[in-house]
């Protein structure tokens, strides 16, 4: 009796979680952590590509120090600036780490425009290869950002439509910041490189209007 009794009672309170939307804020808050784990990991993909890149375009520009010292600074304010899952709910964080990766997509883009001036470098096969990488790692960040964006959209409206807002408020469940339209605009400018000539193409932002060719 008291076993069947447990039962109705576990059964009757999954039903009502599943009911007030509990359960649909937890998968969409999961999908939300997951959708920044990829973002944070193409970043990180581009963090790592800038090291070997600099190092090939010293070798043909070598007197480029603003560039360089620019890329360095952005990349070790990157490495500085996490934000954990955790912290996704924090407006503040989430700035400062728009503000990091903006600072660094401004510092590549100085460095992809000194290569219009060393044919030379242009012509190097490592450094065509590494403009590729750094291409298509663009277009993968943009992607992801996107879904990322989807996602948010998604959790938000749950957490603030009737009745799922009330059981949000309950258990502590707050809608999350997203990417402004300002951090938008900039990612969407640079560095983009027209790998069909090989020439620097900053201004047409072909990284934000190439990610559906991203795999």
């Amino acid at each position: 009796m008291k076993k069947n009794l447990l039962v109705s009672l576990m059964l009757a309170s999954t039903l009502s979680l599943s009911g007030c939307g509990y359960n649909a804020l937890q998968a969409q808050d999961e999908q939300t952590n997951a959708a920044w784990s990829e973002v944070v990991n193409q970043y990180q993909r581009r963090a790592d590509l800038v090291p070997n890149l600099v190092q090939v375009v010293e070798r043909y520009a070598s007197h480029e120090q603003a560039v360089f010292s620019e890329v360095a600074e952005a990349r070790a304010r990157v490495g500085s600036v996490q934000l954990t899952p955790e912290a996704l709910n924090d407006p503040q964080a989430m700035a400062q780490y728009q503000e990091a990766q903006g600072q660094m997509t401004s510092a590549l883009s100085r460095l992809m425009m000194v290569s219009e001036r060393y044919p030379e470098l242009k012509a190097d096969a490592l450094f065509q290869d590494l403009q590729a990488q750094l291409e298509g790692t663009e277009n993968r960040i943009a992607v992801a950002r996107n879904r990322y964006i989807e996602d948010v959209r998604t959790y938000n409206t749950t957490v603030r439509q009737f009745p799922t807002n009330i059981t949000a408020k309950v258990f502590g469940m707050q809608a999350k910041p997203n990417f402004t339209v300002e951090n938008e605009a900039a990612i969407s400018t640079a560095p983009a490189v027209n790998f069909g000539n090989n020439t620097s193409n900053a201004n047409t932002g072909s990284a934000g209007t190439n990610n559906a060719t991203a795999q």
